[in-house]
């Protein structure tokens, strides 16, 4: 005998038609059974390739194109590469002067593997990697939810060594497949069943049309609260529906398949765009229902190019590492700008898509209890120092935004003392002066989140200032 008839549980469905839809936690059913896991508390990580501009201050892109910010922790101007995240001004830090100590003589092209685990991966030789940061939190919340994380990159696996193409790795040091196909990823986190059901799916209606009965019926049970977040929770599924329809067609052909002269582009930059909406709406539908509480998703491989070069596409420029060379040619500094801009608007969209929402549980909107962060392993031309890091949310976690923590007391353009890095040839420089390790500010993350810990790659003790 069940002496819970009301309780619905996280991994409860929505059925229909052999298919499965699941749901976010509704507090009509959760009274007298809370426990410390009904407001979640999520992490996301977005890696970005490539760096960032950073033009010296004699240079006259240095007002409108370093991705630094000009001035202190509270009184910061954004330049126009980040200026689009004013609006969220009071829901965001900027990092400056972090960087894995292990890795700071590696080159850019190599760095991407070890941007959440901090591990030596070294320029060449023998490889071995550590778990990433999202693993971490991913063992100690990953049992509460239906998947334990959220993989994601645009090109897909996990390529090579120095070659990264997942931001994830376990316990092992190995790397975790990443998912690029939106439609495999929707159909992962929201439709279950034999293949019979899913081939009726993908032929006739959407998984909401075959639902909409059961979700009016159990609509009826629902407080008032509840039946505005399962409207929410519907509607914000079926979007994503129809975004992720266009932007199957990028992810259609393997990249080991495709080379660069077939790269079905003739639809334009515009679906590339809708590629990355929609990959940002997965995490939030996956946030949003509690199928996992951990994400990470690479938007671009390291010295990449091919089909998958979808950030260049998305602003209409050409191959994106290539932005980093020519920034001394005619608008350089201003194209590389643009391509980090967008990187910016299209994390600001999905953060406020986070602070728009009141968290199912009732404990303020989803992204106090999120820590979202996004950022890269190099800064300019490829230096693996200095990450250029922007977090958002955290305000019920401990997090205080709207500031702008330099680490290291960087030259008033944004530049590592003594590093003067004009050029490619920089990036085994000797910088002067020495960063803390990002490992600190990963202890810091996983402690907020509740993991007991007080170290990470081998550093003790969390960041000051955060």
């Amino acid at each position: 005998m069940n002496d819970k008839p009301n309780t619905l549980g996280r991994r409860t469905f929505l059925r229909g038609t052999g298919i499965a839809l699941s749901l976010p936690w509704f507090e009509t059913f959760g009274a007298g059974n809370q426990t410390a896991n009904n407001t979640p508390k999520r992490f996301v990580s977005i890696y970005h390739p490539d760096g960032v501009g950073v033009p010296l201050k004699e240079d006259p892109a240095w007002k409108d194109w370093s991705w630094f910010p000009h001035g202190g922790e509270k009184d910061f101007e954004l330049t126009k590469v980040l200026d689009v995240l004013e609006p969220l001004r009071s829901d965001v830090t900027v990092y400056a002067g972090l960087s894995h100590p292990a890795v700071r003589r590696v080159h850019g092209h190599s760095n991407a593997d070890q941007y959440l685990t901090g591990a030596d991966t070294q320029g060449h030789g023998p490889y071995k990697n550590s778990i990433s940061l999202d693993q971490v939190y991913a063992e100690s919340i990953g049992e509460y939810t239906r998947h334990a994380s959220l993989v994601m990159s645009t090109n897909g696996g996990i390529g090579g060594p120095r070659g990264a193409q997942t931001q994830s790795f376990n316990r092992e040091g190995r790397p975790i497949p990443a998912l690029n196909k939106p439609k495999q990823i929707f159909d992962m986190l929201f439709v279950a069943g034999n293949r019979d059901a899913a081939a009726r799916l993908g032929r006739s209606k959407s998984a909401l049309d075959l639902l909409i009965e059961d979700s009016r019926s159990l609509g009826r049970k629902l407080s008032k609260h509840d039946q505005g977040t399962l409207q929410q929770y519907l509607d914000s599924v079926r979007d994503t529906e129809v975004k992720l329809t266009k932007a199957q067609q990028w992810m259609d052909a393997p990249l080991s398949k495709v080379d660069s002269s077939s790269l079905h582009l003739e639809a334009g930059p515009k679906e590339a765009k809708q590629y990355f909406q929609t990959m940002y709406d997965l995490i939030y539908l996956a946030f949003l229902s509690d199928s996992t509480r951990v994400a990470t998703f690479q938007l671009g491989r390291e010295n990449g190019g091919g089909p998958h070069d979808l950030l260049s596409k998305a602003v209409d420029l050409d191959n994106a590492h290539g932005l980093t060379h020519s920034v001394k040619n005619k608008n350089g500094w201003q194209n590389l700008g643009t391509y980090n801009r967008y990187q910016a608007e299209e994390f600001g969209r999905f953060v406020k898509k986070l602070k728009d929402t009141t968290e199912p549980s009732g404990e303020g909107n989803m992204l106090d209890n999120t820590f979202a962060m996004h950022g890269s392993a190099s800064s300019s031309f490829h230096l693996s120092r200095n990450y250029p890091i922007i977090s958002a949310g955290g305000k019920n976690l401990g997090f205080a935004n709207g500031r702008y923590l330099n680490f290291v007391g960087l030259q008033e353009d944004g530049s590592l003392p003594g590093a003067g890095v004009t050029s490619d040839s920089g990036w085994n420089s000797k910088v002067v002066e020495e960063e803390p390790p990002l490992a600190k500010l990963f202890v810091s993350i996983l402690q907020r989140l509740g993991v007991e810990t007080d170290s990470f790659a081998g550093y003790s003790g969390a960041l000051a200032r955060v």
